[in-house]
């Protein structure tokens, strides 16, 4: 935690990357490294700030096991219609809070916890980030379509998001 929130060049990078549309793809702990702090045993160490909430380590589990998910359609590139399901599985520790109440999620939790219990897969421009796991392989899986979202990306002027469904 503290070699994370040391390294300013990294966070400042990485956040300056988000805000000029990179597409970009967390979960689970990369999630909460691109928070703004993480909380844990009574310390706080500054992370990337790129997502508007606070990451907090618990004592016990918050999600864990499988979770399924349904698809609200504001994923920025992974193309998948409102509706779709999606299995993934789950195991942190960490919860979010003072979480900004105008984010968008990419799915809506029926088994499992996600981020609040209801959703998870925070959707900011082009990146989604998530606390559940989801397979990227195969025809489904997020990182062929985060691939092309990024091969698109590079012909388009800085800023540019990548337009929803086309991955």
């Amino acid at each position: 935690m503290r070699e994370l929130e040391a390294n300013e060049t990294l966070r400042r990078d990485v956040k300056r990357a988000i805000e000029a549309g990179l597409p970009a793809y967390a979960e689970c702990g990369g999630l909460m490294y691109l928070s703004r702090s993480i909380r844990w045993r009574g310390e706080r160490a500054a992370m990337v700030g790129a997502i508007p909430a606070d990451a907090v380590m618990n004592e016990r589990p918050i999600g864990r096991g499988y979770a399924h998910l349904v698809a609200t359609g504001a994923a920025p590139w992974r193309g998948l219609a409102a509706g779709e399901e999606i299995e993934a599985h789950e195991f942190h520790h960490a919860s979010l809070e003072n979480v900004a109440p105008e984010l968008a999620y990419a799915w809506r939790v029926t088994r499992g916890h996600g981020i609040d219990g209801e959703r998870d897969g925070i959707v900011l421009g082009n990146l989604l980030a998530s606390f559940c796991h989801l397979r990227g392989a195969g025809e489904r899986g997020w990182a062929r379509a985060l691939v092309e979202a990024a091969r698109r990306r590079a012909t388009q002027p800085a800023g540019a998001l990548i337009e929803e469904g086309t991955a």
